[in-house]
């Protein structure tokens, strides 16, 4: 595998993925809405580093975009589907519609056209790897995680079930879902800029790092081809699953 296509290139995960993959010698192709942050990575990192300037929620841009592509960035080996956010801490009856679109337009959407515009060429040369970024928030519900949760367990849902469309193939698809992750924008965004508040969420804990999940997708890509993990749930040892809620009346 030589050639990786990483989504939410321009901050965080995307980031720290992109770095680690070009140091580990493959050439990677960035993608994000920021192409001033894109072209600032691709000064860092080089020859084996390009970048497309796209918005993963435009169906057509997608389509088109890919065939622009360098002939030494093609085709695509590995596929990471790291685009996505969060929006709101609100419970469903005072949540932000607009908010819960966003959050399906990316979070599905961007994931879904993009994979099914790459696939094929996978398919075809019976080789690849897809890697999701999920979430705990797919399998463990919390107040307010509403529709980001749900989105998460789509993408859960959806590896699975690619994994049982490839059987037979040597296609590879891991949802990794991370836990409490810090030094991202992840907050940032889901508070609509509120820098405090996003600070708060952090506060005195020892939180996995964007280069805890590069290092993982490191490991993953450098597995045995014949080696699958269908999933890899990861948590700072400071956060553990929630226990069940209960809601008591006063007396």
């Amino acid at each position: 595998m030589n050639i990786a296509l990483v989504t939410g290139a321009s901050s965080g995960f995307g980031q720290a993925i992109c770095r680690k993959l070009v140091a580990d010698g493959y050439k990677v192709i960035g993608v994000a809405r920021r192409g001033d942050k894109l072209q600032k990575l691709a000064d860092e990192l080089g020859i084996n580093f390009t970048f497309l300037t796209l918005d993963v929620t435009k169906k057509d841009a997608i389509e088109s975009i890919l065939l622009q592509l360098p002939k030494a960035f093609q085709p695509i080996d590995i596929l990471i589907n790291n685009a996505g956010l969060a929006l709101g801490l609100e419970p469903a009856y005072q949540a932000d519609f607009n908010d819960w679109e966003t959050m399906i337009q990316t979070n599905i959407m961007g994931l879904i056209h993009l994979t099914h515009q790459i696939l094929p060429s996978m398919v075809e040369r019976n080789f690849g790897y897809i890697i999701n970024i999920g979430s705990v928030a797919g399998t463990y519900a919390y107040k307010g995680g509403n529709v980001y949760g749900a989105t998460k367990a789509f993408v859960k849902q959806f590896s699975a079930n690619l994994r049982t469309d490839l059987l037979g193939k040597k296609i590879r698809v891991t949802n990794i879902e991370p836990g409490l992750c810090g030094g991202t924008e992840f907050s940032n965004v889901r508070f609509h800029g509120n820098n405090d508040q996003a600070a708060a969420v952090y506060k005195g804990i020892d939180y996995i790092t964007p280069e805890d999940i590069a290092n993982t997708i490191s490991w993953l890509v450098n597995t045995p081809a014949h080696f699958n993990v269908n999933s890899l749930e990861i948590m700072p040892v400071a956060q553990a699953p929630a226990g069940l809620a209960l809601y008591k009346e006063s007396e």
